[in-house]
């Protein structure tokens, strides 16, 4: 039964799924560039999240 929760992320042939952070899908912060793993708890809106930290959610592109 597939988790419609995680990502699509396929392993490579000959390659087992072990729950690597490393295969999560990642994308940068808004507003301080830093990359941002996915989260189980972001599953239903990643699309729509820009910010890492409520800190920069309040700076919204004030820093550099």
């Amino acid at each position: 039964m597939p988790n419609h929760l995680l990502p699509d992320v396929q392993p490579s042939p000959g390659e087992r799924y072990h729950h690597q952070k490393s295969a999560l899908p990642s994308k940068p912060c808004t507003t301080c560039g830093r990359p941002m793993r996915w989260r189980r708890r972001w599953a239903n809106n990643w699309g729509e999240v820009k910010y890492c930290s409520d800190a920069c959610r309040l700076a919204k592109g004030h820093r550099a």
